[in-house]
């Protein structure tokens, strides 16, 4: 009967999964203030990068306008190369800050530090004041309930392997003990597919007032990569929207994602 003993446990672990994720999702649904920015014209681009795909893709957007402004040489092996080390903004100026004595860094480096960055956090504040973007605090309660229901639904599955392999007594039925686990194994199941069927359409760094603000902007830059060109005015908000895909270079994709292959971008012109 130990498979008993395995099975509460099993249920202690689903239960507090769930309970915790249940308690991340109701803080995450409650009524945010007021938002103070009622137009998609009234956001800057940051702010829609921002509320779009967080300080990583603030920091895309940082070094694309760069290297359009000739001030920064982007290669497809994931490198960024200084040509202008003076910022003008203050993002600019954080970012600048983690390339090397040489002027070059990954791009990598320099999209994890956007995270730390202090411009980024004065940004994120803003927008969290202004109702248009989810608090750190919620937003990180809510994946750390994803994963661990993800976890007790592992923890789940290989108790009932275990208790399955224990049954050996010929008054233990084999099926009832999985019919058993099948229960809190159904409930964290349940959890996960209602928490991804209700996820945000949009962006997780968005509160429901920033998300129709993203909305109206990604209206009104309808423009898909075969349409657009590196020149075109558009090309950052698209990229603030919508990431790297609205990028219609390759090579320039390749070198704000990480890296792939040999060579220079061309300057942006």
């Amino acid at each position: 009967m130990f498979w008993v003993l395995f099975l509460l446990v099993a249920w202690a672990g689903a239960l507090l999964a769930c309970g915790r994720l249940l308690t991340a999702a109701g803080a995450a649904a409650e009524p945010a203030p007021r938002a103070t920015v009622h137009r998609h014209e009234d956001l800057t681009l940051y702010e829609a990068a921002y509320l779009a795909g967080g300080p990583q893709r603030v920091a895309v957007l940082a070094l694309l306008s760069m290297q359009r402004q000739r001030r920064l040489l982007l290669a497809h092996t994931g490198w960024a190369t200084v040509v202008d080390p003076v910022g003008r903004d203050p993002l600019e100026r954080s970012l600048l800050g983690v390339f090397g004595p040489d002027g070059q860094s990954p791009v990598a480096a320099v999209r994890t530090a956007a995270a730390g960055c202090t411009a980024v956090r004065e940004l994120a504040e803003r927008l969290w004041a202004a109702g248009l973007a989810v608090p750190e605090a919620t937003r990180t309660g809510y994946e750390e309930g994803l994963r661990a229901v993800r976890a007790a639904t592992g923890l789940i599955l290989l108790l009932a392997v275990v208790s399955l392999a224990l049954v050996s007594g010929p008054g233990t039925d084999p099926t009832l003990v999985a019919c058993w686990f099948a229960l809190p194994l159904l409930l964290t199941v349940s959890c996960l597919a209602i928490s991804r069927f209700e996820s945000r359409p949009h962006s997780p760094w968005a509160s429901p007032a920033g998300q129709r603000l993203l909305v109206g902007m990604d209206r009104a830059h309808p423009r898909t990569p075969a349409d657009a060109g590196q020149d075109d005015p558009g090309l950052l908000a698209a990229v603030a929207v919508r990431g790297l895909s609205a990028v219609p270079d390759p090579g320039l994709r390749a070198a704000l994602s990480g890296g792939r292959g040999k060579g220079f971008v061309q300057r942006g012109r």
